[in-house]
């Protein structure tokens, strides 16, 4: 045998031992997104459980809220299975559609929208409700994803105009339709969506820093000038200065999370969902979590949400081209940030936004939206390095 031909056959066996360690690695990846995704889900349930049950019984069905989100939870994992067999290339030739649509509904919320809170988010289809918001994170991430891409293609990410035209577009109109709900959360939310996109494309910092700058000022504005939204700073700046008026949500979080303690009351003994701590199975389910399972349980979800950051930035890392990589990144952000800003909400970190914690709190839109995402995470995992679907 010739020395070419030894050569070659080694050559070959060496390229089949790293698409192997790729194609296992790649599974392992997609093992550990399930089993973290899933362990969520079930913490959810069961806080939600515990934290809307007063709320079920004052209605006179106990477990009705449960219901609904177990059912949501059901779909949601349906939907996540589906999209992690749909090649996520397809949702680049549809990304306009995508988007199109999420403006459409979001459009339609403003005129015919269920009002709750202050606020016109939901659109009521009478079995269900739906959150157009939800959709437009998904549609904005993708959408400047497959822009991004293609203007990379074409070398085109060195020019102002091409990186600040689609993105004021993509972003400006969505964040101008969620703000005329109002939501600031949410707004707030699909900028750093944005960011996610953009810092992971091969746009120059200076341009990510710019995007920053700005998103980050004009939120700032934005807090201070509606009086509501300017009192949730306030509260947060200071907390005892009127605990039983504009501080009041923060003051009980607080008071919930300290009285659990080091491992907790028990679950199901939460003192705080007894209409103490309002939104308790929304906004504020965190805290229900750390009364009942202590600085230990919520300690654990925090650790959680940080290893799926991790798993999504290798997805996005490990994605066989430009658009796969962009929109990991951008669902990463998403689910990161959103988790972030809800759990620094309650713990007095960052001031209150009213935003849910993924997987966890009640919210049918969310919950399905969020695990729908997972879905493609895992369908860009499950191609990795080597861009082969498995």
């Amino acid at each position: 045998m010739s020395s070419s031909t030894v050569t070659s056959i080694a050559t070959r066996r060496s390229a089949a031992t790293v698409v192997a360690a790729e194609r296992d690695r790649n599974q392992r990846t997609r093992i550990f997104l399930l089993s973290v995704v899933g362990v969520l889900l079930v913490i959810g349930l069961g806080a939600t459980l515990s934290a809307s049950s007063v709320m079920s019984a004052e209605d006179g069905a106990i477990l009705d809220l449960w219901v609904r989100q177990a059912i949501a939870a059901g779909a949601g994992v349906a939907v996540m299975l589906v999209a992690s067999r749909v090649p996520y290339a397809l949702y680049r030739r549809l990304a306009v559609p995508i988007w199109g649509s999420a403006v459409g509904l979001l459009l339609l919320v403003l005129v015919v929208g269920r009002t709750a809170g202050g606020s016109s988010r939901w659109l009521d289809l009478g079995v269900i409700d739906i959150q157009p918001s939800e959709l437009a994170k998904f549609g904005v991430a993708v959408l400047l994803a497959a822009v991004y891409a293609k203007k990379e293609e074409r070398g085109e990410l060195d020019q102002f105009g091409h990186v600040f035209v689609p993105l004021l577009a993509v972003v400006g109109t969505v964040v101008g339709l969620v703000m005329l709900q109002p939501d600031l959360g949410t707004s707030v939310l699909i900028g750093a969506v944005a960011f996610g996109v953009l810092f992971s494309s091969k746009a120059p910092l200076r341009f990510v820093g710019a995007f920053t700058f700005f998103g980050g000022l004009a939120a700032t504005l934005l807090a201070v000038i509606a009086p509501y939204r300017f009192d949730r700073v306030r509260a947060w700046l200071d907390p005892a200065g009127d605990p039983s008026g504009i501080a009041y949500h923060l003051n009980q979080s607080l008071l919930a999370l300290g009285s659990g303690g080091a491992t907790g009351i028990g679950l199901g003994t939460s003192r705080s969902r007894w209409d103490y701590l309002p939104n308790a199975h929304t906004d504020f389910i965190f805290s229900i979590i750390g009364e009942e399972l202590g600085f230990a349980g919520a300690t654990f979800v925090v650790m959680l949400f940080a290893v799926l950051t991790i798993l999504g930035v290798a997805v996005a890392m490990r994605a066989p081209d430009r658009f796969g990589a962009m929109l990991a990144a951008g669902i990463t952000t998403w689910l990161g940030f959103q988790a972030f800003v809800n759990i620094g909400g309650v713990t007095g970190m960052i001031p209150i936004t009213g935003m849910t914690l993924p997987f966890i709190s009640f919210g049918g839109s969310s919950l399905v939206m969020a695990l729908g995402a997972v879905g493609v995470l895992l369908n860009i995992a499950s191609r990795g390095a080597s861009g082969r679907s498995r």
